[in-house]
């Protein structure tokens, strides 16, 4: 853009990777031919006669008079300024105009994109163009016109991407004309020095690619894909293109024999179709090569298959399925769960019988359309559609507070808006800005409300608390990932349901281990401004030894360390008895028997083992012998200190003695209704310890006798229905 616009300078050719890539039309020329002088104001002008023809085909009835008027504007406004190329600066506009117009983007994106560098670089105004061309068209050029450095020193860039990214917002479009205007200048870098080249190849790898990636338009994407390619791995890119040529030199294609027989098979089926060859752009089979080793004929494109219904495309799959060989690995439906960039296809893989394996893409011919332009073969997505059914997201229910569905403002979108608006600084957002891009891809988790949070992959229930709550998110105390208590560093899966629990404390805090796993923008951000809210006067250490590092986990059961030494030995609960007299103390005790004659036995109360678990002994001073959970963590901790292990097993009274912690919410009554409750499965309680309330979180310590230990889960299954009651575990071991 501005970088591009500067006095008549001497013409220098388009040098390296760069000259390989060229407009399909020789802009130079017609910028040339415009320069000539301005054509009768009763007729588009001949240099853009192209960019209507190119508009027409997806547009025929489209009006041409708005790009008359801004091709008028932008020639007179331009001329006499320069590219570095020695170019008129007006064929990059121009270029940018014909890239959008081949993808199907309607006239107002056409118009703003020849008008898009007007403010920037020359004496039009915003006024100007806004009342010349209206308000949409002045939005979509002040979304892309750059800040001044002059005004924002170093910040000028990230803050230009942030105002643009906030316009997007309310107009993808702004989106879609940056990404064509950065595909052109990419196409002719090789004019800048290669220090330049190499920072502006990084920016578009590091942030306009993703976008790309995540407006769905492909036919962008590939391309500038391979020109950072070229510029910042060159002896890969060069290696890479070698393959490329020597196998377009092959004297047999089987890609091309595959086709014959796919659509042979497709015409004895009677299913219209259209079978062609996409070949790999040169980063995919630089990827395929890295993923495969040595490279095969078909591994150079893949079949694309293209009908006119939905049903026909499973109408292909099945006949490839039942006529081909499969690879039943390979198949992805994103017809039936499109990806979150509005993508659509299904993919597939034949094997020939040779081995080579031949991927399959079978769409309809919109979804290619959309495959390919994404959100800018929407046309203009605000136009209020004739049937309000038809409404992007209006079949589909979502509340405010749902993950977006609107093509207009996909639910990633809204996210960075979210999180941008609470960056502190320039450089916070552009690092973070680069981070959150980098994840590429996304992931549904459900709520038991029925609701959906979209998250990127890698997101992890403290992410999810951020995104459905926001900064209320302080006060969550645990979560459940599909019916089970987990920890808030639980990483999640594509269709994972979370429940979050949450405390009514409103002074609640984060813990900063938190931080370590917060892996979206959002998370991050409100943590962080939390701490930096709230400083901490105490060392690592002491957070440590506080128990701030268990805050990571709230929800689970954060148990005293207990150390099996001569000293602790003797403080723990559990029966207690000899293998010469297995007769517990109490009746319908549990009997342990030891393979060591004359020790006494205690049931360890790190692990509190019952029947029927899988134990182990140890024996420690004074003849006592341990007895724990061959899971439990201090077995390996007893081994690694030396004790000798002891055989033991279960003897065949089948009544026990365990120790279970409860956690809950605080509520009036609810001691006498766990107690209750605990009762009715005829556990007796031998003792039972409440400690006092922490951030609205109860926890209790209850060691009961049960005259059949076939009873414990029907127990601990009748404490956690319990209203309040949230989590029951046994004594266990931290780490265990």
């Amino acid at each position: 853009m501005s970088a591009e616009a500067t006095n008549p300078a001497t013409p220098g050719p388009v040098t390296g990777a760069a000259a390989r890539w060229r407009a399909r039309i020789d802009l130079r020329r017609l910028g040339r031919a415009a320069l000539l002088g301005p054509a009768a104001r009763d007729r588009l002008p001949d240099a853009i006669g192209h960019v209507a023809e190119a508009h027409r085909a997806h547009h025929p009835d489209a009006d041409l008079e708005p790009l008359r008027r801004a091709w008028v504007l932008a020639e007179s406004s331009h001329r006499g300024q320069m590219r570095k190329s020695g170019e008129p600066y007006i064929t990059h506009p121009l270029a940018v105009t014909l890239i959008l117009a081949e993808l199907g983007a309607e006239t107002t994106t056409l118009t703003a994109s020849l008008l898009h560098d007007t403010v920037e670089d020359t004496e039009v105004t915003l006024d100007q163009v806004g009342e010349e061309f209206g308000a949409e068209v002045r939005f979509l050029v002040d979304g892309v016109t750059k800040l001044e450095k002059v005004d924002y020193g170093a910040a000028a860039e990230p803050e230009t991407f942030r105002k643009m990214l906030v316009a997007t917002g309310n107009d993808v479009r702004v989106m879609s004309i940056k990404l064509a205007d950065r595909l052109h200048n990419m196409r002719t870098l090789g004019v800048m020095r290669p220090e330049k080249q190499a920072r502006i190849a990084k920016v578009t790898r590091d942030v306009l690619i993703p976008l790309a990636e995540r407006l769905g338009v492909q036919a962008l994407k590939t391309e500038l894909e391979d020109l950072v390619f070229a510029i910042l791995h060159p002896e890969e890119y060069e290696h890479t293109r070698e393959l490329i040529v020597d196998n377009a030199a092959r004297a047999d294609d089987p890609l091309a024999e595959i086709a014959d027989e796919v659509r042979g098979v497709l015409r004895e089926a009677g299913i219209p179709a259209e079978v062609v060859i996409r070949p790999r752009h040169f980063v995919s089979v630089h990827r395929t090569a890295r993923k495969r080793g040595r490279l095969r004929g078909a591994d150079f494109g893949r079949l694309l298959v293209l009908v006119g219904e939905d049903a026909d495309c499973y109408a292909v799959l099945g006949e490839l399925h039942t006529c081909m060989t499969p690879v039943v690995s390979e198949f992805k439906d994103f017809i039936a769960v499109p990806k979150f960039n509005l993508y659509q296809s299904l993919h597939t893989a034949v094997a020939r019988g040779d081995g080579q394996v031949v991927e399959v893409l079978i769409r309809t011919h919109q979804m290619h359309k959309v495959a390919e332009a994404g959100v800018v073969a929407l046309g203009n997505p605000y136009a209020p559609p004739s049937d309000p059914s038809e409404a992007p997201g209006a079949s589909t229910g979502a509340g405010a507070d749902e993950e977006r569905v609107d093509p207009t403002r996909p639910g990633w979108l809204s996210r960075l808006l979210d999180w941008q608006a609470a960056a502190p600084d320039a450089d916070t957002f552009w690092s973070t800005l680069r981070e959150d891009l980098a994840q590429d891809r996304e992931i549904t988790v459900f709520r038991p409300d029925g609701g959906t949070l979209g998250l990127p992959e890698g997101a992890t229930c403290v992410d999810a608390a951020y995104a459905q709550y926001g900064e209320d998110a302080h006060a969550c105390l645990g979560a459940r990932v599909n019916g089970r208590l987990a920890t808030l560093s639980t990483v999640l899966k594509d269709g994972d349901t979370v429940q979050l629990l949450m405390g009514q404390d409103p002074a609640a805090e984060p813990s900063k281990e938190w931080l370590e796993h917060a892996h979206t923008p959002a998370a991050r951000i409100a943590i962080q401004r939390w701490i930096a809210t709230h400083p901490s006067h105490e060392t690592p250490e002491e957070i440590v030894e506080r128990g701030g590092a268990a805050g990571m986990t709230r929800g689970t059961t954060e148990e005293p360390p207990v150390a099996d030494t001569p000293d602790s030995v003797g403080r723990v609960t559990a029966e207690s008895q000899t293998s010469d007299n297995p007769a517990a103390d109490h009746p319908g005790a549990a009997v342990v028997l030891v393979d060591q004659p004359g020790a006494t036995v205690r049931l360890a109360g790190c692990c509190t083992p019952v029947p029927p678990d899988e134990i182990t002994g140890f024996a420690v001073r004074g003849g006592v012998v341990t007895v724990h959970r061959v899971e439990c963590a201090a077995v390996e901790r007893m081994k690694s200190v030396g004790r000798t292990e002891v055989g033991v097993r279960w003897g065949d009274t089948a009544g026990c003695r365990v120790t279970l912690f409860a956690e809950s919410f605080g509520r009036p009554h609810l001691l006498a209704d766990l107690t209750e409750a605990m009762a009715g499965e005829g556990a007796e309680i031998v003792s039972a310890t409440v400690e006092p309330p922490s951030q609205q979180r109860v926890r209790h310590t209850y060691t009961v006798q049960l005259p059949d230990a076939a009873r414990l889960p029907s127990l601990m299954r009748a404490m956690r229905n319990v209203a309040g009651v949230y989590d029951v575990s046994r004594a266990q071991t931290p780490g265990a």
